[in-house]
């Protein structure tokens, strides 16, 4: 386990935000991605909430944005070092953003995410 500061932790998602393709980047669209500092529910490291952009019809409008959130505490908890802190919160957004897209776990597993 890793203690480190929330907003160095912070920091790791922005970062990860920030890495990734820009053209994938203009895609993400109605979404709000935020650090739950408390562990959240068991076996989960981050969340997605909301209506994948696979999924979305011309009736979506007026819509709260999708929401992922990044677990602090759990991803701290399996984490030894700084540098695998940084690489654990890369995986655990991209995976979340690929469910944004329509990804699901099966496909995001299979593809190392």
């Amino acid at each position: 386990m890793i203690e480190v500061e929330p907003e160095r932790f912070e920091e790791m998602v922005a970062e990860a935000l920030d890495g990734l393709p820009e053209d994938l980047g203009r895609l993400m669209s109605n979404v709000a991605v935020t650090v739950e500092h408390r562990p959240g529910p068991p076996g989960l490291l981050g969340l997605y909430q909301g209506i994948p952009l696979t999924s979305r019809t011309t009736g979506y409008a007026g819509v709260l944005p999708d929401h992922i959130i990044i677990y602090r505490q759990a991803i701290c908890a399996i984490c030894r070092t700084e540098d695998e802190l940084a690489d654990q919160v890369r995986r655990t957004v991209i995976h979340e953003v690929g469910h944004h897209f329509g990804i699901g776990d099966a496909r995001l597993d299979e593809l190392g995410w």
